[in-house]
């Protein structure tokens, strides 16, 4: 898809920008770049997925995409439907799995993070899990929140006993919304997880979090550790245990890679082997002074996504790339559709004893998330405001 653009830019024919994924970061990325230079967009879906919600979807929400075209309209950004196999920095060339070579002058890599499933069984890089596809003669069928349409329908079409593993954010939120939903029609759910429950959050915020879950008939066993799925009696597993960077590609290729397993950057987010590739999302592993090594999630893949941009159109002037300043204010959590938590943060994501709970915390929740499509569609319409918003720009 080629569309017209609609604020060209003096250096529009001439810096050739190649991004790798239309997540957060990528799609963020590319929208404020628009204007400055030739941008292609790399993702083999035509569709943006708001992950924060795929929970929701696990539960029956309708959908939780829009597609690309409703962001790209008028940018003049590419959108090549290809997945990138092959990464030659040297020559400065990405190659697809449609048999295409796609020069760059500079790179975004951002092709995030997915489910790790045990043993190393992940799924494709940079698409989430493919496990899932129904019970296995030696084992519960298992998902992700990566294959939450096809969880949705399982549930739907044979109900049964479900085991969430996984005590973080995403465990705690996916637990909650199934047990809503599914909970009422005779579906046992359980929370299983190595460590406490919710061991970032502040004591009476893991506190509440506890409580809601009991409410919706959930079964919280912690300090239950599972090295497989296969070890758990349930019908449906939901593994929610931890997250893996997308950089099989990168580390293939040459670039330095963190102890984590994600992207050396440095402070502007370049790979510090390969200065010419920025890495913004789940992908690098992005510092800042006052947050430490920053988290997988949306709300670091939004301002490092456009903060990589910003860097890139400082070159293209002539400037140095600006150190990435961030910090953490709050972490959000969805417990089903009408109670959730916000829990207030330190910069460097400690928890603070302030929080909000309840309605009113899932009604913040709420918009907070409706809120990352809207600084994108920003984004396309107004790129040069982006900067302007208050922990994103």
């Amino acid at each position: 898809m080629k569309t017209t653009p609609q604020h060209p830019g003096p250096h529009a024919t001439a810096t050739r920008v190649l991004v790798l994924g239309a997540g957060y970061a990528g799609l963020m990325a590319a929208l404020r770049l628009a204007p400055h230079a030739h941008v292609t967009l790399v993702d083999p879906a035509d569709r943006f997925t708001e992950r924060v919600r795929l929970h929701e979807r696990a539960a029956g929400r309708p959908d939780v995409t829009h597609p690309l075209a409703g962001f790209l309209r008028g940018t003049g950004i590419e959108h090549i439907a290809a997945r990138a196999t092959g990464l030659d920095p040297e020559a400065r060339l990405v190659t697809t799995d449609d048999g295409r070579g796609l020069p760059y002058d500079r790179l975004v890599y951002a092709l995030g993070s997915r489910t790790a499933l045990p043993g190393g069984d992940a799924g494709e890089a940079g698409r989430g899990s493919s496990a899932g596809a129904g019970r296995g003669a030696s084992g519960p069928a298992t998902y992700t929140a990566e294959t939450a349409p096809e969880l949705h329908k399982h549930l739907r079409d044979r109900p049964g006993s479900v085991a969430v593993v996984g005590g973080g954010l995403t465990g705690i939120e996916m637990a909650a919304e199934l047990a809503e939903t599914y909970g009422p029609a005779g579906t046992p759910v359980r929370l299983l997880t190595a460590d406490r429950l919710g061991r970032g959050l502040a004591p009476r915020g893991a506190a509440h979090v506890r409580s809601v879950l009991r409410a919706r008939g959930v079964r919280i066993e912690e300090g239950h550790r599972v090295a497989h799925p296969e070890d758990i009696d349930a019908a449906v597993v939901v593994w929610a245990a931890a997250l893996a960077p997308n950089a099989e590609l990168a580390a293939s290729a040459g670039l330095a890679l963190a102890p984590s397993g994600r992207i050396a950057v440095d402070a502007s987010l370049r790979s510090v082997s390969h200065p010419d590739i920025y890495v913004p999302g789940d992908a690098g592993a992005a510092t800042t002074p006052i947050a430490g090594a920053l988290r997988m999630a949306c709300a670091t893949a939004l301002p490092t996504g456009g903060h990589a941009a910003a860097s890139i159109i400082g070159e293209l002037r002539g400037e140095q790339p600006a150190p990435l300043g961030f910090g953490y204010l709050i972490q959000c959590v969805s417990l089903g559709r009408h109670d959730g938590l916000v829990q207030f943060v330190r910069p460097d994501d400690s928890p603070r004893e302030r929080l909000l709970t309840g309605r009113a915390a899932a009604a913040t929740k709420e918009q907070i998330v409706r809120s990352t499509v809207r600084f994108l569609r920003l984004a396309a319409r107004r790129p040069s405001l982006v900067r302007f918003i208050p922990g994103i720009g």
